[in-house]
């Protein structure tokens, strides 16, 4: 639940993508104050919530509070808006629950502005103490993509070996599963994925 939802006068739905975020803004009656393409630019979102910061207190709920959603996490948090969530199963319910079939970032960031006005039991809140922790998952996530990569390229190798040469591959899988680590020199096993 948001700390002081109440209080609140403009929730602000950002769906959250690579180049560009689309935002919509709807004010406790449900008039839009603002409904488009944001731009991942530091300088224009805080303009964007500084603009909307006039019609009183603004929620900001974001689809994605990790990796691409950090940004403009971080600028409501530095301009003092209270920050929340909608997971994505809850999101995707909502949707269903709308007209219209199209995926759009216009209509997703409409349809998380009004889940956040009118839903407020399906956000979660995103504290300060929460930006280290985002910080860290993105790090994380950098490692798992590495690990993936890696991981994908030993079974595209594996795969190949099989269909030239199934002796070499299984030899070469042998070593992978059990060989000497040159870092420690100690004997280690390495899982296959």
């Amino acid at each position: 639940m948001i700390e002081n939802y109440d209080n609140v006068d403009v929730f602000v739905g950002v769906d959250i993508g690579k180049g560009e975020h689309h935002a919509a803004a709807l004010d406790r009656a449900g008039k839009v104050l603002f409904d488009k393409a944001l731009p991942n630019d530091e300088g224009k979102m805080r303009t964007v919530l500084q603009n909307l910061k006039q019609s009183g207190t603004v929620l900001v709920i974001v689809d994605q509070s990790a990796t691409i959603g950090t940004l403009p996490i971080a600028v409501a948090q530095a301009e003092g808006v209270l920050v929340g969530y909608l997971p994505g199963l809850a999101m995707r319910r909502i949707a269903d629950l709308h007209a219209g079939e199209a995926k759009t970032d216009a209509r997703d960031a409409a349809i998380i502005a009004q889940a956040a006005r009118t839903l407020p039991h399906a956000l979660r809140s995103i504290q300060l103490a929460d930006e280290s922790i985002a910080e860290l998952s993105m790090l994380c996530g950098f490692d798992d993509d590495i690990l993936g990569q890696m991981t994908a390229t030993s079974n595209r190798i594996r795969g190949l070996l099989t269909q030239i040469h199934p002796a070499l591959e299984r030899a070469w899988a042998c070593i992978w599963t059990t060989r000497r680590c040159w870092i420690c020199s100690s004997i280690t096993l390495h899982r296959r994925r």
